[in-house]
């Protein structure tokens, strides 16, 4: 299923890893929220974990050349540390609705969520970026 991408963290215009992977990828990026999730620091990045009546999340809605849509997806995954089935994985990528900013209009995205067994640490541990928005996060 091709679907455009959900990015809160070092991924946005601006971060280190918008620059390596997505310049000249893209047909779009437009300002989104994804809502029923809290946004936690990590070491050096941001987690999303799920959590009904959390939010929102700002971030971006990145729609990949359709040309650069596969090998895009391979490599966030690879930069997310998921592999679909393995337990080990800090994240998860799923299918979620956000809420394009300009328009109020919602969509279907990919976005890369905190996995199980991180989401329960940073639940019990973790420092919470009150704003919802990396950028904002000092």
């Amino acid at each position: 299923m091709t679907l455009p991408f959900f990015v809160y963290g070092t991924l946005r215009p601006g971060q280190v890893n918008h620059d390596l992977l997505l310049r000249g990828r893209t047909r779009s990026e437009e300002p989104a929220r994804l809502a029923d999730a809290v946004l936690y620091q990590g070491p050096g990045y941001p987690y999303a974990v799920e959590e009904r009546g959390g939010g929102p999340v700002t971030g971006e809605l990145v729609t990949a050349l359709p040309e650069a849509y596969e090998e895009l997806l391979a490599e966030l995954d690879r930069l997310e540390e998921y592999v679909p089935g393995d337990p080990r994985s800090l994240y998860l990528r799923v299918e979620r609705k956000v809420v394009r900013e300009a328009d109020g209009a919602a969509a279907r995205a990919w976005v890369y969520v905190a996995a199980p067994a991180v989401a329960t640490r940073l639940r019990a541990r973790g420092r919470v970026i009150a704003s919802g928005d990396w950028r904002a996060r000092v």
